[in-house]
């Protein structure tokens, strides 16, 4: 029997991205069959590794702060994230967020995958931007 589903915050997974996340809806946690919610905080200077999420979009909610991405097929494009902004990634685009600023960022991210770290692809360090 399906069944709604309250998950406590507080728990997080340092994600094969380089980042850190606060697991919120998911396979593992709701049982969930095609999304996944978590929160992530990214420190003055943090940095995610190159990389795609294959067969899979994301929506993003800047809660908090503002950071920047790379994204496209070389990393060619640079686009700011300010608080307040949703930002769409279509799957298999390559991209990587960055906090160039000097306070704490966190922004909600969902994804069409529910398992979220088993459709994340890391590209070569020797594609990183930053």
């Amino acid at each position: 029997m399906k069944q709604c589903k309250v998950i406590r915050g507080g728990a997080g997974f340092h994600g094969k991205q380089g980042m850190d996340y606060f697991a919120g809806v998911s396979a593992e946690s709701a049982g969930a069959s095609g999304i996944c919610l978590h929160m992530l905080v990214l420190p003055p200077g943090g940095k995610a590794k190159p990389h795609f999420h294959e067969n899979h979009e994301t929506a993003i909610f800047q809660l908090e702060g503002s950071t920047s991405f790379y994204h496209g097929p070389n990393l060619e494009f640079l686009d700011e994230v300010r608080e307040g902004d949703y930002v769409y990634i279509p799957a298999g685009v390559p991209h990587q967020p960055f906090n160039p600023t000097g306070k704490t960022a966190r922004a909600l991210i969902a994804r069409t995958d529910p398992k979220e770290q088993e459709s994340v692809v890391l590209l070569p360090q020797s594609m990183s931007r930053i």
